[in-house]
């Protein structure tokens, strides 16, 4: 009488090994947005939090009088400590992808920090807070404010490429940000 062994052949597990091949070369780009959407939300709260902390500190003095921040953040600085006081919880220096955000308080920093701000427009009390995105590098797009449209620096999210756009808030306000998805019962 002949035994028969149990097992898998060779060709079952190629085609098991097939067919995982295939559906993870169908998630992974699925995945690789999903974690790249996190951390650009995590990014604009991160950044929401500083400009409430630049707000409320224009509340209490006014305008920035001494501190200058003129590029990215560092542990350390008066305008770091200045935030520091108004924040419960730790200040955040870098962006999602381990990059320096860059602040710029004070009309002149303000209006030299985005091409297409104007001058006149900037006030001692006006702050800029900006992530490069997870290029670490301006733009690649969107790099320019425009007064006349405020909607050219609003841009869609639709493939890993568009997470090297930029996230600028100007005083409170989105100037440079994706497009957020309007929900079905809207549109």
């Amino acid at each position: 009488m002949k035994r028969r062994q149990s097992g898998f052949t060779l060709i079952e597990l190629l085609i098991v090994v097939a067919i995982i091949g295939i559906l993870s070369s169908l998630l992974l780009p699925n995945i690789q947005v999903a974690i790249q959407k996190s951390k650009q939300k995590t990014c604009m709260s991160d950044i929401m939090f500083i400009a409430t902390g630049c707000a409320d500190y224009i509340v209490d003095h006014g305008s920035w009088g001494t501190i200058e921040q003129n590029g990215p953040l560092s542990n350390s600085g008066a305008f770091v400590d200045a935030l520091y006081t108004f924040r419960l919880r730790q200040f955040p220096i870098n962006d999602p992808w381990g990059n320096p955000f860059s602040a710029y308080v004070g009309a002149a920093a303000v209006a030299s920090s985005v091409s297409g701000i104007p001058a006149g427009d900037c006030g001692e009390d006006d702050f800029l807070i900006r992530s490069f995105g997870r290029d670490h590098e301006p733009g690649p797009l969107h790099t320019t404010f425009n007064p006349g449209d405020l909607e050219a620096g609003i841009y869609g999210v639709t493939t890993v490429a568009d997470f090297d756009e930029d996230l600028v808030n100007w005083s409170g306000s989105w100037i440079i940000a994706p497009r957020v998805a309007k929900k079905e019962s809207e549109t």
